[in-house]
């Protein structure tokens, strides 16, 4: 990548470094912008969570939601900085808003957070602005405040309604919750609201799978994220399962279970456009989560967030205190950046475009790639749309596979 005389070099006290070149930075101008704000805080912690998220308890004193608001105005008044001296300012597409819990910190700080991106960048016409809640963090009032904050999206944490897959889960809602605030929500306003699932969890039975999608197809929501349990280490789940006191999933449950979503999804009108997701169409699609699969510009804000501009990627400091304390000092958070190659930049595109409805656009494959794309549609993993490759339902239980077949003749 080439760099110039309007080169940005950040130098951090850590000594890790962000150097933005104007070649990386006049691709904001270009491509769709997005920026993603992490809220790391929760009420408690669930089993199967590996995300970078703290209690109460667990942080003490050292950091408080405030202090996590007063470091991100820093990071954004710094990324505004940035964006402004490099001739390169524009509004933002998309804001999503998640964690850990965001609507633990309410809507009037949560409205601070648009309010501030607002300010600094600007919002484009029509731009989608979404935060994750979990249902039992809301209220009418909250979504109502919400909506008149400016927020046009909203994704509830459901995972599932039956009890006993909660517990296992360690959720702390009750069944209905969810469904319940999916209502008030729209109420509110909001004609785009998701819920989340969760299947294949130990103990998860067809019926209360059918009890989950009989409650998310009743609550009317316009999108839903259902994906596979996944056991990550270093989580209570983790250790459950190598002390055999649950059973690890299983795959080929797993296999039934989606295709059960997909069946019942599809027959109420919600088609998939990514592997994991479901819209009732275009407009209910998670625009900003496909700024992520289209390789799009994101600023990342808070602590652990990961940030995309050109083809340089970079990750924040984990931990809220020491996030905090480093925008106070007046360095930006950065624990640590790569700088992609082209061909980098080539595998990634093709990882995330298989995975998606639009499909992989086959023009722009090597000799090598091509062939094995084109084994993936001879073994019935995929079909051939104009020049697109787009998975079969097959293909997309076996997703990791035909990209790992692709990426491979490389």
């Amino acid at each position: 990548m080439g760099h110039t005389q309007r080169d940005v070099t950040i130098n951090q006290r850590d000594r890790v470094e962000l150097n933005l070149s104007a070649d990386v930075l006049a691709t904001v101008r270009t491509r769709a912008f997005g920026v993603y704000v992490h809220v790391p805080f929760c009420a408690t912690r669930c089993g199967y969570c590996d995300f970078n998220t703290y209690t109460a308890g667990e942080l003490g004193s050292s950091a408080s939601p405030d202090s996590w608001l007063e470091g991100f105005k820093r990071e954004i008044a710094a990324a505004g900085k940035i964006f402004s001296d490099s001739d390169c300012s524009r509004p933002a597409d998309t804001i999503f808003v998640g964690g850990g819990t965001p609507s633990l910190i309410g809507a009037h700080m949560l409205g601070e957070v648009v309010s501030t991106i607002r300010t600094t960048f600007g919002l484009a016409p029509n731009a989608e602005v979404t935060t994750e809640s979990n249902p039992e963090s809301t209220s009418a009032e909250f979504f109502s405040d919400l909506k008149g904050a400016g927020f046009t999206r909203v994704s509830l944490g459901m995972q599932s309604a039956a009890e006993h897959v909660l517990k296992t889960l360690d959720r702390t809602h009750t069944p209905g919750c969810a469904v319940d605030a999916a209502r008030e929500a729209r109420a509110a306003g909001f004609d785009h609201i998701n819920l989340d699932l969760i299947y294949g969890t130990p103990g998860e039975r067809t019926r209360d799978l059918d009890a989950s999608l009989d409650a998310v197809l009743e609550a009317g929501v316009d999108h839903v994220s259902a994906y596979a349990l996944i056991v990550e280490e270093g989580t209570a789940l983790a250790r459950n399962v190598r002390k055999g006191i649950v059973p690890s999933p299983d795959d080929d449950v797993l296999a039934e279970r989606y295709e059960h979503i997909d069946r019942r999804l599809s027959k109420a009108g919600l088609t998939w456009y990514e592997v994991s997701n479901w819209s009732s169409g275009g407009q209910a699609e998670c625009h900003h989560n496909r700024g992520y699969w289209n390789g799009d510009n994101w600023w990342g804000a808070g602590p652990g967030a990961h940030s995309h501009i050109g083809g340089v990627r970079w990750w924040n400091t984990k931990h809220p205190a020491r996030y905090a304390q480093q925008l106070e000092g007046g360095d930006l958070p950065v624990a640590g950046v790569e700088f992609l190659t082209p061909a980098e930049q080539h595998v990634e595109g093709i990882m995330l475009a298989v995975r998606m409805r639009d499909g992989l656009d086959l023009t722009a494959l090597s000799e090598r790639e091509l062939h094995a794309a084109n084994s993936c549609v001879t073994d019935g993993l995929a079909t051939v749309v104009g020049s697109r490759m787009i998975l079969t339902k097959r293909g997309r239980l076996l997703a990791d596979g035909v990209v790992r077949r692709i990426v491979s003749a490389t």
